[in-house]
């Protein structure tokens, strides 16, 4: 599987695992140092728990959230969102970044390899998405919106 795979000639496209990843992350910047449950964020997102329990089950793994289990227990972040950068997220959630199928050599059996410049090209692509996204951190995606972010996510 493409961990980012062309949509429509137009577009790149993440993964849903990211998505709700950044998703989880978001909602729990929005509420610092509380404890939330899967159960409110799969409520707020309209996401099934059991896909966001395995992306919580990583994002804990991986140091971005911490996990308080029992009675009383839930998430919150691990860290402050202004040190968690949306690229290092999207690292670690998309895994490979293979666009085709001549960036993993291993497996790679394109006739063109030796002489095509197309990987070079999308090599630099890649890279500028990335670097764009390196540029954000966590608490730039809640920050200007925040308000409306809470009224959608958290309605009273």
């Amino acid at each position: 599987m493409l961990a980012i795979t062309f949509i429509h000639d137009k577009a790149l496209r993440l993964t849903r695992y990211s998505d709700y990843s950044l998703r989880v992350l978001m909602y729990l910047a929005l509420c610092p140092g509380q404890l939330v449950t899967i159960d409110e964020i799969s409520r707020a997102y309209d996401i099934s728990k059991t896909h966001l329990t395995k992306v919580v089950h990583d994002l804990g793994r991986a140091g971005y959230v911490e996990t308080i289990r029992g009675r009383g227990g839930g998430l919150r972040l691990a860290g402050d969102p202004g040190e968690i950068g949306v690229g290092e997220v999207v690292r670690h959630t998309e895994g490979s970044f293979d666009l085709v199928e001549c960036f993993d050599s291993a497996t790679s059996r394109c006739r063109l390899a030796s002489v095509c410049t197309l990987h070079g090209v999308l090599d630099e692509a890649l890279d500028a998405f990335l670097a764009t996204l390196d540029q954000y951190t966590l608490a730039d995606l809640v920050a200007r919106r925040k308000r409306a972010l809470l009224r959608l996510l958290m309605p009273s």
